[in-house]
């Protein structure tokens, strides 16, 4: 405040217009970090980066101390000297996993889980719905403008089961798992949690990341069990659980590529007696897909609901854009009005606490991953 350089400079790289009222709250509030932004297209493709990094002012990097984006990063470490913290507008961080930041350095990197809950949730439920209630059928009846009839064919939307006493099995119980488990209890559904490592105390059980106000499960007592393990037998044993409905919403790691193939669906499904619905809204790779379509045209699963492909975007010759018992979305379910203000609101937290020399939210450990 004494009119000295900043001590901290915040870059954020960011793939949406500048929201100005929040940069110019976050201004107001840190008089210590100079706030720099600029808008990057939203895109993966290394080419694509590479011409985002060069339309940036030269010299950006050398004072930048943390970086605030969702696909753009500095080409080496040594551009960036002074970068301390790595904060992802992303839940998951597997897009800078094989970058030299990650890799090659001790820079901290955090992410934004916690604020995908609420519109996951809302997607699950409704895509799962838009199945169970034959909505696609009902949909097509209208747009031909036919009131239909138990006559008419089409007596399968009379087929309808609501959720009571159906069990959920959430593979993956973070933020987003807690709020689709808390959807789903109060639809009368039964909760299993699945996570990598056992929660077998009240402590363990709580949720210790950044939760939606009014959201999720914050301590841990909606499952009616908890399972656990990154080994198959641990796996399969969970799918044994007479599970209707599996959402996956685990992170992709190594451990975790192809994580659902024929073995884990057989057992789901009871070996086709009674086939499941699965929804994935993690990581295409997480599921075997050519496995997946299989066991969808076999009818050892009743239906799924994809959010994620693999890869992505889906090809236009995939056959599941035609399978009868999928619906497929362009990784859209976490998108929503109030992604950014609430992804904001987690930097603003870390802000805070990298000022008070707290502990940062949602730190990745590099070591498993996420």
């Amino acid at each position: 405040m004494g009119g000295g350089p900043a001590k901290e400079h915040l870059l954020c790289l960011l793939p949406y217009p500048e929201p100005k009222e929040i940069i110019h709250s976050l201004r107001k509030k840190f008089h210590g970090i100079d706030i720099t932004y600029h808008q990057v297209t939203f895109s993966s493709d290394v080419e694509q980066q590479r011409k985002d990094l060069q339309s940036l002012p030269n010299g950006i990097w050398k004072d930048v101390t943390i970086l605030y984006t969702l696909f753009t990063f500095p080409e080496k470490p040594s551009d960036a000297p002074n970068l301390k913290v790595v904060q992802l507008s992303s839940a998951g961080s597997n897009q800078i996993q094989k970058h030299p930041l990650y890799t090659d350095t001790d820079v901290t990197i955090t992410t934004s889980s916690g604020i995908h809950g609420p519109q996951i949730a809302e997607w699950c439920i409704m895509t799962a719905l838009v199945q169970s209630h034959k909505y696609n059928q009902l949909h097509d009846l209208q747009k031909e403008h036919k009131w239909g009839s138990k006559r008419s064919g089409m007596a399968d939307y009379h087929n309808v089961h609501d959720m009571v006493g159906k069990r959920l099995g959430v593979l993956g119980y973070g933020s987003i798992g807690r709020q689709v488990g808390r959807v789903a209890k109060a639809m009368g559904m039964d909760v299993l949690a699945y996570t990598a490592t056992p929660k077998d105390t009240a402590e363990s059980k709580k949720d210790q990341g950044f939760i939606v106000p009014g959201t999720g499960d914050p301590d841990g007592e909606i499952p009616k069990a908890w399972y656990s393990g990154l080994d198959k037998e641990s796996r399969l044993h969970f799918l044994k659980q007479d599970i209707d409905w599996l959402i996956v919403s685990v992170p992709l790691t190594d451990q975790t590529r192809h994580f659902l193939s024929t073995d884990e669906f057989k057992t789901l499904s009871q070996n086709g007696k009674k086939p499941g619905f699965v929804t994935n809204i993690a990581r295409g790779p997480i599921i075997d897909q050519p496995k997946l379509i299989e066991a969808l045209k076999d009818e050892t699963l009743a239906g799924a609901a994809l959010d994620v492909t693999d890869p992505e975007p889906l090809p236009e010759d995939s056959e599941l854009w035609d399978l009868p018992n999928v619906t497929v979305t362009p990784h859209v379910s976490g998108t929503g009005s109030s992604y950014t203000e609430r992804s904001f609101q987690i930097l603003e937290e870390n802000l805070t606490r990298k000022e008070k020399g707290e502990k940062l939210l949602n730190v990745v450990r590099r070591e498993r991953g996420y």
